[in-house]
Order: structure tokens, then sequence, then C-alpha cells
């Protein structure tokens, strides 16, 4: 694998595990705010980190901080579209 795969495979790895733990945190603190049993605590040390430590202070940055840092790794989410084609209309 080449160095931009290497850069795709590691912000895909960041982005698939940051979506998934900002997630059980939203599920914890809307099951908290109701009233009502979570998720299931964190354990290890690698749930405790982006539970404990990455969520919350994602949650703390503001938007033109967390907006620049998304903009700034590689991913899909830059690649843009394609203008369509002008048809020319025939001839009368």
């Amino acid at each position: 694998m080449d160095l931009k795969g290497q850069a795709f495979g590691a912000s895909r790895w960041l982005r698939t595990n940051s979506e998934h733990y900002l997630l059980l945190d939203a599920q914890a603190r809307v099951a908290a705010a109701q009233g009502r049993p979570g998720p299931p605590r964190p354990r290890g040390a690698k749930e405790v980190f982006w539970l404990r430590v990455f969520a919350p202070t994602y949650r703390r940055l503001p938007w033109k901080v967390r907006s620049a840092l998304i903009q700034a790794m590689p991913g899909s989410h830059r690649q843009t579209w394609t203008p369509p084609t002008q048809r020319r209309s025939p001839a009368i």
C-alpha cells in the first residue's frame, strides 16, 4: 500500500472510531436526560479513551475548529461532483 492509501486507511479508521464512540456518547447523554439506562460502561483503555477523553473534548471544540480539522483530513468528504455537461438543443 502506498502512502496515499495509508493516509486514507488511517483517516477511515479515525472516522469510523470517532463516529462510533460519538454515537455511544450521544446515546448515553440522551438516556441520562430521559432517566433511562444507557449503553454499557466503557471497558478497557481503548473505550475509556474514546468515551472519557475524545468525545467530551470533541464536543467542546468550537464548530470552526471541528470543521477545519475535518477539512484537513483526506477522505470522501473532499470529493466534488463534476458539473453536468450542457446539452445543446437540436437546431430546428
